[in-house]
């Protein structure tokens, strides 16, 4: 009998991110090989429905059984916005299957009671904030959660304003950052605006889910091998 050779699939809806997620997993996992998939429909689709539908779900249990099928022995969908058909999927699959954001969530819960969480989408600001709460209430947490979402900053950043964007995210982060006690970005492409508000930022920590995410996979699946 032979043993699967450790295959981590990492499932994307933005190609741009693939090359963030690539190096972040080989750093994490070295023990693993790894391959990519990426449909970036299922998050347009998404967005143009203004809701996470159960086509798109069924769709994207679709990918995460032919990356089963591919030899995948641990699965990631690296989309927020998918983050409710990641946990319908996860009782009926076969291998680890997780959502990127997971990491994120049980560092923000540990950091505080009051979590700002930033959105350039809708359909990201509201799995991303039902996730926080659920992870608040399974370790007995008491948070409050306050939301923000910087409306169109995501259109714009698809057609190339990426000014624009960085504009509307910052106003968007300086406002919330009086509110709370720690910010999880709830979709990756906003870390960018970071730099350029780091003063005003000043010791608030500010979560991204990418870094934390492949963490929170590595260790699980290290808990799981032993």
């Amino acid at each position: 009998m032979t043993t699967a050779t450790p295959t981590l699939a990492m499932i994307h809806t933005v190609a741009g991110l693939v090359p963030l997620f690539d190096g972040l997993a080989q750093a994490e996992l070295p023990g693993f090989q790894r391959f990519n998939m990426v449909d970036e429909s299922l998050l347009k689709t998404t967005i143009r429905e203004g809701h996470l539908s159960t086509l798109t779900m069924r769709r994207l249990a679709g990918q995460i059984w032919s990356a089963v099928d591919a030899g995948a022995t641990a699965v990631v969908v690296t989309c927020s916005s998918l983050g409710p058909a990641v946990d319908a999927a996860r009782g009926l699959c076969p291998v680890p299957l997780f959502r990127i954001d997971e990491g994120m969530a049980m560092a923000a819960v540990a950091m505080g009671g009051r979590i700002g969480v930033a959105a350039t989408l809708q359909t990201t600001l509201d799995p991303t904030s039902d996730l926080l709460a659920r992870t608040a209430a399974a370790h007995g947490r008491d948070c409050t959660i306050v939301r923000a979402l910087a409306e169109g900053a995501f259109a714009r950043l698809a057609a190339g304003e990426t000014a624009a964007h960085d504009v509307m995210v910052a106003d968007a982060l300086r406002d919330l950052a009086q509110k709370v006690d720690v910010i999880v970005l709830a979709q990756a492409s906003m870390a960018r605006v970071l730099p350029s508000i780091a003063e005003a930022m000043g010791d608030l920590p500010v979560l991204t889910s990418p870094e934390l995410g492949m963490r929170h996979i590595r260790d699980q699946l290290q808990m799981q091998a032993s």
